[in-house]
């Protein structure tokens, strides 16, 4: 049986240029050897490189079998690159670029959770271009303060402030809309920070939740923000600290938004789960990170699977394949 070519694309325009980078590393060093992986670098002014050298998506297509999507944020999680491998009809992993854009656009999903059912945070957008004059006092008067300030599409909490005087508000927006046209004020809610993946098609399940993750943060950062999450200093619990019936609502939210945006093979939710006020979703990841300290894979270890079955399953998956239905090492 002849072995199946694999381009991983990883890097990209967006500001999560370098996790992808280290996502895609792993990729490539996880695979089962019944693959071939082709490294594909997407460079920032979104050209595609193999081996150094600038290749055109039509020339490398001719010589792959599958796309491992392995960019994060701006171009290849909302939308973009899928609607250049489907105009190629090539087979990729993760979402298709409807959905895809839908998981990027936090106000959209938003709206669908709420239509839906689902509880999360109340927020307000604020677009560029808006009039901002004044919009500091109105905010502060109107909303629950304090409040988050993140931008509407970009992932790793870049961008993201906590507000708690009025004189921080302004100064957070400007932060923000430096890394989204759209931006986000959303009611700060106290409690433990909680992540859930999910993978379709395993353990005849259509969607399978992985065990939730309890996310503290160290000591000096205020929230898990970028440098948080990469500081290496954070601590993450799987199965995290939550009730029976937290961990349900997690488990059944995480497997609802990823049903309900329309979303395929993997993704991550994040919530807030409050003491006194319950289980708040916030947004979901389409292409969580898949670095050697990203969740998902923590995740996946705990319900016993490694990273190269899991690459496996998702592989068959887009391929069309029976997906893999044991997270046995393969090795």
């Amino acid at each position: 049986m002849s072995r199946i070519k694999v381009a991983v694309l990883r890097g990209g325009p967006g500001d999560e240029h370098e996790v992808s980078l280290n996502s895609g590393k792993n990729v490539i060093d996880n695979l089962p050897d019944k693959y071939i992986p082709i490294d594909v670098f997407v460079a920032k002014n979104k050209e595609w490189y193999l081996d150094g050298v600038k290749i055109t998506p039509a020339k490398l297509f001719k010589n792959v079998d599958v796309v491992y999507n392995a960019l994060h944020g701006e171009y290849g999680e909302d939308g973009k690159v899928q609607q250049i491998l489907n105009h190629f009809g090539m087979k990729y992993t993760g979402s298709q670029a409807l959905a895809s854009a839908l998981g990027m656009n936090k106000v959209l999903s938003k709206e669908i959770f709420i239509k839906n059912g689902l509880k999360t945070p109340i927020y307000k957008a604020i677009r560029k271009g808006d009039n901002l004059k004044g919009i500091d006092h109105t905010i502060f008067k109107t909303f629950p303060i304090p409040a988050i300030v993140k931008p509407n599409g970009s992932g790793s909490s870049l961008g993201v402030s906590i507000v708690k005087v009025l004189k921080d508000i302004l100064p957070a927006i400007e932060i923000a809309l430096k890394y989204s046209d759209i931006i986000i004020v959303e009611e700060f809610i106290e409690g433990k920070e909680a992540t859930c993946g999910v993978v379709e098609n395993f353990r005849d399940e259509p969607i399978y939740p992985l065990l939730p993750i309890e996310i503290i943060k160290p000591k000096e950062f205020e929230f898990f923000n970028y440098e948080a999450k990469y500081s290496g200093k954070a601590s993450e619990i799987c199965p995290g600290n939550f009730s029976e019936n937290e961990k349900k609502i997690i488990q059944d939210v995480s497997v609802e938004a990823h049903h309900i945006l329309g979303l395929r093979h993997y993704s991550r939710s994040d919530f807030i789960v409050s003491p006194k006020r319950g289980v708040y979703i916030l947004e979901v990841n389409t292409l969580p990170g898949l670095t050697k300290d990203s969740l998902l894979p923590k995740s996946l270890q705990a319900v016993g699977c490694s990273l190269s079955s899991f690459l496996d399953h998702i592989i068959s998956l887009a391929l069309g394949q029976k997906p893999i239905t044991s997270f046995d090492n393969v090795d």
